[in-house]
C-alpha cells in the first residue's frame, strides 16, 4: 500500500527548489538526502531528494534532475508517496499507522463480530471506519470505546455505546 508523505507545493527561487507539505510523522526520514519516493503522477518519479530545508512551516526541497525553476513548477501538485512495508511500527504499543488498523475485524467485548476497520478518518479526532452490512460505522479510536488492538491478531476489539450499531 502506497502512503501520502507529502505534497509539493510551489517552486521556490529560480535553483529549482520546491516547497512541500509534509503529511508524515517522520519527516526527516522520509525527506533525507537521498531518499527515493514514489510519485502520484507516476510519470513525474520517481523522485530522489538531494537537499531539504525548513521554511515557513515547510520543507524547502530539491529533488535530482530539478535543476530550474520551470522543471520545479511541473511537480506543483504532485503526491509523494512511500511503500507502507517501509514504514515501521511505532515503539509506542498504544500508537498506530493506519495501515495496521485497515484490515482488522472488529469485534465486541463479548467476541461478537461486527464488522471490519476499513479506513481511518482524521476529522478533529481519529474514527474508525467499520464496514457493517447495514452501512458503515464511525467508531471514534479512544481507549474507552477501543479497549484492545491485537494487530498480530487481526482483530480490534470495540466496547460500543449502546446505538453504535444500530
Amino acid at each position: 500500500m502506497l502512503l501520502a508523505v507529502g505534497r509539493v507545493g510551489r517552486a521556490h527561487g529560480v535553483r529549482g527548489e520546491v516547497s512541500v507539505e509534509t503529511s508524515t510523522d517522520d519527516p526527516g526520514a522520509r525527506f533525507a538526502p537521498g531518499s527515493s519516493l514514489v510519485t502520484d503522477p507516476a510519470r513525474l518519479g520517481p523522485l530522489t531528494i538531494e537537499s531539504v530545508r525548513p521554511h515557513a512551516g515547510r520543507l524547502l526541497v530539491r529533488f535530482a534532475g530539478v535543476d530550474d525553476r520551470t522543471a520545479a513548477e511541473t511537480l506543483r501538485g504532485t503526491l509523494l508517496l512511500v511503500d507502507s512495508s517501509d514504514i515501521s511500527p511505532s515503539a509506542d504499543p498504544d500508537e498506530f499507522h493506519d495501515q495496521e488498523l485497515i484490515g482488522l475485524v472488529a469485534v465486541t467485548l463479548d467476541g461478537t463480530e461486527v464488522g471490519e476497520v476499513v479506513d481511518v478518518e482524521h476529522l478533529g479526532q481519529d474514527l474508525l471506519v467499520v464496514r457493517r452490512p447495514g452501512g458503515d460505522a464511525l467508531v471514534p479510536f479512544v481507549r474507552a470505546l477501543v479497549p484492545e488492538v491485537d494487530v498480530p491478531g487481526g482483530r480490534i476489539v470495540i466496547d460500543p455505546p449502546p446505538g453504535l450499531f444500530e
